[in-house]
């Protein structure tokens, strides 16, 4: 899909195949999983190529970020997926010229798609192509920030179940131990991939901030935004770093609970066998079938036996108690 934004633009579709052009005044063109013939189009109107989907794929960072002939080659991994459960970045790639910012994508993350929104009902906020950019990044920072509030009540959340005041709340069934270690990995997920982001983020700020583009006279007020997005970005990261340090503790305290109530239960099992080993030793004793056994002819053999059986219970958990061992 191709949609174009602008002061005089509201995000309508344009259809490469039935003869429709890019309008002049179009600031931003959002290109959503192109065609050839769009990208054809966008390439006509901006006077430069796009990148295709392999290029987007690039990981070296001369392949991300680089400027041609004065138009600024971007692009960012940008988070994805969070309210489906399954996060992980896609990358977006940003062309912007003199007049255009043109962005190539594959995905819609939340950001981008709020964003859109807000230039549709209020077109002014796409006056121009570098204005549109740096919204858009500053969106899309804010969302890293919201995503990382949210991580921060969840892990509240588990660290309140991992160490509750209570010692008997924290004999937590296995059923929710898994719940629980499933919840620490899904929000060490979601981190990963917030970092991913803010690390691109810092990436691309620091590409542009150092372009000569942002160091027009006009440009003033877009260079301060993008310092203070940088500044944003870091702090983010650092936070998210705090958060996952935090996570691996909390991790490790779910481990050691598992360990715990698996110990508890190895000791139920050491004392029922001190309970019932010499007891049973005893019965194995008297129950052979010898013949000289004085005790068998005797009226008090039995009550006897049963006497020892009782007394050799009872006496190893007496001297396990009190030393305190168990």
């Amino acid at each position: 899909m191709l949609r174009v934004y602008g002061p005089d633009c509201d995000g309508g579709l344009v259809e490469a195949g039935r003869g429709q052009v890019i309008p002049a005044g179009a600031t931003w063109i959002d290109l959503e999983e192109p065609t050839r013939e769009e990208e054809k189009l966008v390439e006509q109107a901006i006077g430069v190529s796009v990148p295709t989907r392999d290029d987007l794929s690039e990981i070296e960072p001369s392949s991300r970020l680089y400027e041609q002939r004065g138009v600024l080659y971007m692009t960012l991994s940008t988070l994805r997926g969070v309210d489906e459960g399954r996060p992980t970045t896609e990358p977006i790639g940003f062309v912007l010229t003199d007049g255009k910012l043109v962005t190539i994508r594959y995905a819609t993350p939340r950001p981008i798609r709020d964003f859109a929104n807000h230039v549709h009902h209020e077109p002014t906020l796409a006056r121009d192509a570098l204005t549109v950019l740096v919204r858009l990044l500053d969106s899309i920072i804010d969302r890293l920030a919201d995503e990382l509030e949210r991580s921060g009540a969840e892990m509240e959340e588990v660290s309140s179940i991992i160490f509750a005041p209570n010692m008997d709340e924290r004999r937590i069934p296995a059923r929710q131990l898994t719940a629980l270690l499933t919840r620490i990995g899904r929000a060490q997920a979601l981190l990963a991939r917030v970092r991913e982001t803010a690390v691109s983020a810092i990436r691309l700020l620091s590409f542009l901030s150092g372009s000569e583009r942002l160091h027009r006279s006009d440009c003033q007020g877009e260079r301060d935004h993008i310092v203070s997005l940088q500044t944003d970005a870091s702090a983010l990261l650092d936070h998210a770093g705090y958060l996952g340090d935090d996570l691996n503790f909390q991790l490790d305290a779910a481990m050691g609970l598992i360990s715990i109530e698996q110990n508890a239960a190895m000791k139920l099992f050491s004392w029922v066998a001190i309970v019932f080993l010499p007891p049973t030793l005893i019965a194995g004793i008297f129950g052979m079938n010898f013949t000289h056994m004085p005790e068998l002819d005797e009226v008090w053999g039995y009550p006897m036996a049963l006497l020892v059986m009782l007394l050799s219970a009872v006496l190893p958990l007496w001297i396990l108690k009190r030393r305190g061992w168990i």
